[in-house]
C-alpha cells in the first residue's frame, strides 16, 4: 500500500494534468482549473479516512470541519447572537473533528467499502449535490467537481492497487484485488447501505445532461 504523501503528490500530478488540460481545451477557466487539481487531490486522500489514526483521517476532518463550521455561521447567522453563534460554531468544528472521525472510524475497516468504486461514485454525487445546492454552483460546474472527486478517488485505489504486485520478487501480494474492487461483496450490508446512500442523493443531483455533456468532451479530449 502506498503511504500518505506518495497518494497526495500522485494525485496532485494527476489533478494538474486534468486541470491543465481540460484548462488548455477551453473546457474550464484557470480558476475552476485550480479548484478542479485541488478537488482531485482530496478525493486522492479520501479512501484512507477508514484507516484509524492516519494523516489522511485526521486531515481530512480538519478540512471538513471548516465548510461545516462556514455553512452553521450562515444559517444561523440571523437567529442566533454573536455569543451564541460563536459557540455554536465552536461545537460544529469540535463536533466536526473529533466526533465524527471517531464515530467514523468505529464503523469503518480499512480496505472495506471505502476502498471500491462503488465508494468513489457515492464521493462523486455527494460533491456534486453539494457544490449544485449548497454552493449554488451551474450543473456543468458541479458535475465537474463531482468527477474530480471521483478522479482522485480512483487514483488513490489504482496506485493501492500497483503496490500489491512486488515487481522485484515477481510475486503478487496478500493485498492484491483488495483496493480497487466494484464494493465489499465481503460484507453486503455496508454496500446495500452505499447504494442507499446514493439514492437518496438523487433529488438533490444536478440535471444529467449536463454530466453527459461533459463526460463526452471529455473523451473527446483524450483521442
Amino acid at each position: 500500500m502506498a503511504n500518505f504523501r506518495t497518494h497526495l503528490g500522485v494525485a496532485a500530478a494527476g489533478g494538474a494534468v486534468l486541470a491543465h488540460g481540460g484548462w488548455q481545451a477551453g473546457l474550464w477557466d484557470l480558476w475552476q482549473g485550480a479548484v478542479v487539481l485541488g478537488l482531485v487531490t482530496f478525493g486522492g486522500i479520501l479512501p484512507d479516512i477508514d484507516a484509524d489514526r492516519s494523516k489522511a483521517i485526521r486531515l481530512i476532518f480538519n478540512l471538513l470541519a471548516v465548510p461545516a463550521v462556514v455553512v452553521g455561521a450562515l444559517l444561523l447567522q440571523s437567529r442566533l447572537t454573536p455569543g451564541a453563534l460563536l459557540l455554536v460554531c465552536g461545537g460544529l468544528y469540535l463536533g466536526v473533528r473529533y466526533l465524527a472521525g471517531a464515530v467514523f472510524s468505529r464503523f469503518t475497516v480499512h480496505r472495506g467499502i471505502w476502498h471500491s468504486l462503488l465508494a468513489a461514485g457515492l464521493c462523486g454525487l455527494a460533491t456534486a449535490a453539494l457544490s449544485f445546492r449548497l454552493l449554488d454552483q451551474p450543473e456543468r460546474l458541479a458535475w465537474l467537481h463531482g468527477l474530480a472527486v471521483t478522479v482522485g478517488f480512483v487514483i488513490h485505489l489504482a496506485l493501492d492497487e500497483c503496490y500489491s504486485v512486488d515487481l522485484t520478487g515477481a510475486r503478487i501480494k496478500r493485498s492484491f484485488g483488495t483496493a480497487i474492487k466494484p464494493f465489499d461483496w465481503k460484507v453486503p450490508g455496508n454496500t446495500l447501505a452505499m447504494l442507499m446512500a446514493g439514492l437518496a442523493l438523487a433529488p438533490w443531483l444536478p440535471s444529467w445532461p449536463p454530466l453527459l455533456a461533459l463526460l463526452g468532451q471529455g473523451v473527446a479530449l483524450w483521442r
